[in-house]
C-alpha cells in the first residue's frame, strides 16, 4: 500500500483545498492529512486563521478524501510523521516549491500545481470571508508580498496589473498567478481589493480609481505625497464604504504595538523626546530611489517609518518642523535628512538616509526612564525599559515573522470584515505623514 501525506491549515475550506487533496489522494492508496494546530500556526507566523482546529478537522473529514487526520503541533514534526506512518510520498502545493526538499531523505516529495483562477464567486460558495486581492505592480516589494500572503488566512491572490506586459507575464508565471492585465479597468473587475506596490507618484491615481470602483485598497507607503490627496481618498473611501489602508508594516506588528502601549502608559513618565533612525545604503543610482522625477530620495523612501513611531507616540499636533538635508550632486536627491519636530514641551527627531549609514535604533525618553529599541527597530521584536537604577531594567521580546508584510495584510482583512479601519493607524495619522512629506518636497 502506497501512503501519501500532506499538510495545511485548511482554513475556510474551498475547492482549491479540495483539488489539492484529490491530487494527493491520486498519488497513492492511503492519504494522511496533517492539519496545523492553533499554537503551531501562531508560532510559525500564520495569521487570521478564522476557524478553530475542531472545525477545520471536521471540514476535511467531510470531504471523504482523508484516510487519516493528524494534528501538526511543532516545526520538524513532518520528519517524525513520515517515519512513524511509513509514508511513501509527501505532497504539498507548488507555491512551496523547494521548501520541503529536505524531506527527500525520508520519502518522495511531490509539489502539486496550485489551483489557479479561484474567482470571488467560487470562493463565496464555500464562505464569504475570502478576499480576492489583485497586485498592482511587479517590483521588489510586490515580489515579497506574495510569499508573505501565504501566511495570512482568508485571502486569495491570483492576478497582477502592470504597464509592461512582458514583465507582468513573467511575474504571473513566477508566482503561478492565473491572470495578468495591462488594462486597469478589466483588472479591477476581477477582484475585491488591490494592493498597490508601484512608485510613489502613481499611488494616488491607482487608489482613487480602485475606490471609485468600490474596491478596498491597501497602498504601499508613502500612500500619497500631498495631504489634500490623502484627505480626499479617505473621504472617498468612506463614501464608497470601502477600506483604505496605508501599508506601513511596522505599525501592525505585535511587538511595536506593545511598545507603543507601554510607552504611553506612563511607565517612563512623560515622553519628552523621540529619536528614530532608518538608513540604508543604496549603491545603484539607476534605481528609483535616486530618480528625482519619480520622487526618489531619503524622505520619500524611508521617512514613513520613523514618522509613524513619532506620531503614534507624540501625536499629530506639533508646533514646528524643520528639515536638514545632504544631497547627491549627481541626481539631486537627498541622501540623508534630519527632520526636527517641536511639540508643546517635547521634541522628536527622525534620521533617514539612502546614502549615509547611521545606527538604526529608536529611543523614547521620559521623565522617569527611557525605552531603547535596537536596530532594526522598524522590525520590532525586542526592546528594553531602562531606568536610572539599572537593576530595574525590563526586557520584552515578541517574534517578528518573515518580512512583516503579513501583519499589514492581516489587519487589512480584519478591517474589511469589521467594516471599519484599524485602530492601529488612524486616518489623521496617515494624513499627517503625507503633510510632512509634502512640506519637505516644497523646500526643494
Amino acid at each position: 500500500m502506497k501512503k501519501v501525506i500532506t499538510y495545511g491549515t485548511f482554513d475556510i475550506l474551498h475547492y482549491g483545498h479540495l483539488n489539492l487533496l484529490k491530487r494527493a489522494k491520486e498519488l497513492g492508496d492511503y492519504l494522511i492529512v496533517g492539519i496545523t494546530g492553533e499554537e503551531y500556526d501562531y508560532n510559525r507566523g500564520k495569521l487570521n486563521v478564522t476557524e478553530p482546529l475542531v472545525k477545520r478537522i471536521e471540514n476535511v473529514k467531510k470531504t471523504g478524501l482523508a484516510d487519516k487526520i493528524i494534528v501538526e503541533e511543532y516545526f520538524g514534526q513532518k520528519i517524525a510523521d513520515i517515519q512513524k506512518y511509513e509514508v511513501d510520498i509527501f505532497a504539498i502545493g507548488s507555491d512551496w516549491l523547494g521548501k520541503f526538499d529536505y524531506l527527500k531523505e525520508y520519502c518522495e516529495v511531490v509539489y502539486l500545481e496550485r489551483t489557479k483562477g479561484i474567482s470571488s464567486t467560487d470562493l463565496r460558495i464555500y464562505k464569504n470571508s475570502i478576499l480576492n486581492l489583485g497586485i498592482v505592480g511587479n517590483g521588489r516589494i510586490a515580489s515579497r508580498f506574495i510569499p508573505e500572503s501565504k501566511y495570512v488566512s482568508g485571502v486569495n491572490i491570483d492576478c497582477v496589473f502592470g504597464r509592461n506586459e512582458e514583465h507582468i507575464k513573467n511575474f504571473s508565471q513566477k508566482f503561478e498567478l492565473n491572470n495578468y492585465y495591462t488594462d486597469y479597468t478589466k483588472f479591477l473587475s476581477q477582484i475585491d481589493a488591490v494592493y498597490i506596490a508601484t512608485p510613489h507618484n502613481t499611488h494616488y491615481e491607482y487608489a482613487k480609481k480602485a475606490i471609485l470602483e468600490n474596491k478596498h485598497v491597501l497602498c504601499e507607503k508613502p500612500m500619497v505625497l500631498e495631504a489634500k490627496q490623502a484627505e480626499e481618498l479617505f473621504l472617498l473611501a468612506k463614501k464608497h464604504n470601502v477600506i483604505l489602508q496605508e501599508a506601513i508594516k511596522t505599525i501592525y506588528s505585535p511587538c511595536f504595538n506593545k511598545l507603543i502601549n507601554i510607552a504611553k502608559s506612563g511607565v517612563i513618565g512623560n515622553i519628552k523626546d523621540v529619536s528614530a533612525t532608518f538608513t540604508k545604503l543604496v549603491e545603484n543610482k539607476n534605481l528609483r530611489e535616486f530618480n528625482k522625477s519619480m520622487f526618489g530620495g531619503s524622505v520619500t523612501e524611508l521617512s514613513t517609518y520613523p514618522l509613524c513611531a513619532i506620531i503614534k507616540l507624540m501625536g499629530t499636533n506639533y508646533d514646528n518642523i524643520s528639515f536638514s538635508s545632504i544631497f547627491d550632486k549627481e541626481t539631486g536627491v537627498d541622501i540623508f535628512t534630519k527632520i526636527n519636530i517641536e511639540y508643546p514641551n517635547a521634541m522628536a527627531t527622525a534620521n533617514i538616509g539612502i546614502g549615509v549609514k547611521k545606527e538604526g535604533d529608536l529611543v523614547i525618553s521620559g521623565t522617569k526612564g527611557y525605552i531603547y529599541v535596537p536596530a532594526p527597530w522598524w522590525k520590532t521584536e525586542y526592546f528594553e525599559i531602562r531606568f536610572e537604577n539599572l537593576s530595574q531594567t525590563q526586557k520584552f521580546f515578541i517574534k517578528y515573522d518573515g518580512d512583516g508584510l503579513r501583519y499589514e495584510l492581516a489587519d487589512f482583512i480584519k478591517a474589511i470584515n469589521a467594516h471599519k479601519n484599524s485602530y492601529k493607524f488612524k486616518n489623521e495619522e496617515s494624513i499627517c505623514i503625507a503633510d510632512i512629506i509634502e512640506k519637505f518636497l516644497l523646500t526643494l
